[in-house]
């Protein structure tokens, strides 16, 4: 039997990405198309290297070529991915989707969860950036074990002198932080803040990222306002704890990038601290702070709960040595991470296609 490349694309056209909701063709996600006797072989170009079911729409498309073309068809299918972005994206046109991570109050993480969210999206082949944006207690210096490490700057052809972000586990860094003794505080008022906060956008060197993840300093502020009026955000990630008084204050975080003036799309809800489980007994889960609270507060906003971070003693204590815990593939915690940033890229790509 002679397999043309027409049978090929029309078994594929039968497999469709879930999220989409359109068929792998008709989404140009079938490239380089060979047949050469009974080998086929093609890229499948995801729209993230996150996808959580990039190894099922492998299996699919091979599936299909096998049943629809010739069960004696060797397939061999390489995966790429093209980072889609949202259409409007004509200021920092470099940076394809700038992802927004926040919390109603301080305490809950938030900073350990970007963190690592970063080391993940790197780790699976994508450009990340990471901005510490919390003026009042920037975080990414310890947890990169970079305290007290300076950006050094480069002059433009026109004269403007760039930043050049810090590079570290495939990711590159800039905060506050660095340009500030750690040891001396720093008296911001709003509008310095907010200029200080925008030059970490306009004023650096970033190049060619796929995400850009952003740790906003906690509650609804100045700079909230600054980043999401100045900049194209793909999306914002909201962190909680299980109390209430945590998700008190995280409702109203996330009712404000709802406001009509704001209108960021939320991503998703993440409660770490969700529970605790003993080495001894990993069977187990003590829920010392409430149950299901970041569930029920996705719910009650129409938006997609991404999932639970335990209470690990490993989590801080790899934040603290300056290698955050999803460095460690091996990890169980890693694979959490993992998990959750997929449901993250899934959801970027998804508003990217609908935008």
């Amino acid at each position: 039997m002679i397999i043309s490349p027409e049978q090929v694309l029309s078994a594929l056209r039968n497999v469709e990405d879930p999220d989409l909701k359109k068929d792998l063709v008709t989404l140009n996600m079938i490239k380089d198309l060979k047949i050469e006797g009974n080998g086929v072989s093609f890229t499948l170009e995801l729209t993230t290297p996150a996808c959580p079911m990039k190894d099922m729409l492998k299996n699919a498309c091979n599936n299909a070529v096998k049943h629809f073309v010739s069960k004696d068809a060797e397939v061999q299918i390489n995966v790429t991915s093209r980072v889609t972005k949202p259409m409007d994206t004509t200021q920092l046109k470099d940076i394809r989707n700038i992802i927004l991570i926040s919390s109603g109050k301080g305490g809950v993480g938030k900073s350990t969860v970007a963190s690592n969210l970063a080391v993940t999206l790197a780790a699976e082949g994508a450009k990340v950036g990471l901005i510490d944006a919390d003026i009042y207690g920037p975080s990414v210096p310890t947890m990169f074990d970079l305290v007290g490490a300076k950006p050094s700057a480069r002059e433009t052809k026109d004269g403007k002198t760039l930043i050049l972000p810090i590079e570290k586990y495939g990711i590159k860094l800039l905060s506050l932080g660095f340009f500030a003794d750690p040891d001396q505080p720093v008296p911001w008022r709003g509008p310095m803040a907010s200029n200080a906060v925008k030059q970490l956008f306009n004023d650096a060197d970033w190049g060619e990222l796929d995400y850009l993840i952003v740790d906003l300093p906690p509650g609804t502020g100045d700079i909230h306002i600054t980043i999401t009026q100045s900049f194209p955000i793909a999306g914002a990630v909201i962190v909680t704890t299980p109390q209430q008084v945590a998700l008190a204050d995280t409702r109203k975080g996330l009712a404000m990038f709802k406001m009509p003036g704001i209108n960021i799309p939320v991503l998703g809800v993440i409660e770490n601290m969700a529970y605790f489980t003993p080495e001894e007994l990993p069977e187990n889960k003590y829920y010392l702070f409430g149950k299901d609270g970041g569930k029920r507060l996705a719910t009650s906003f129409d938006v997609p709960f991404l999932g639970e971070i335990p209470i690990v003693q490993g989590i801080a204590d790899a934040g603290d040595s300056g290698s955050p815990i999803a460095l460690d593939t091996s990890n169980i915690i890693s694979k959490t991470f993992s998990q959750i940033a997929g449901r993250v890229a899934q959801q970027i790509a998804i508003n990217n296609a609908i935008s």
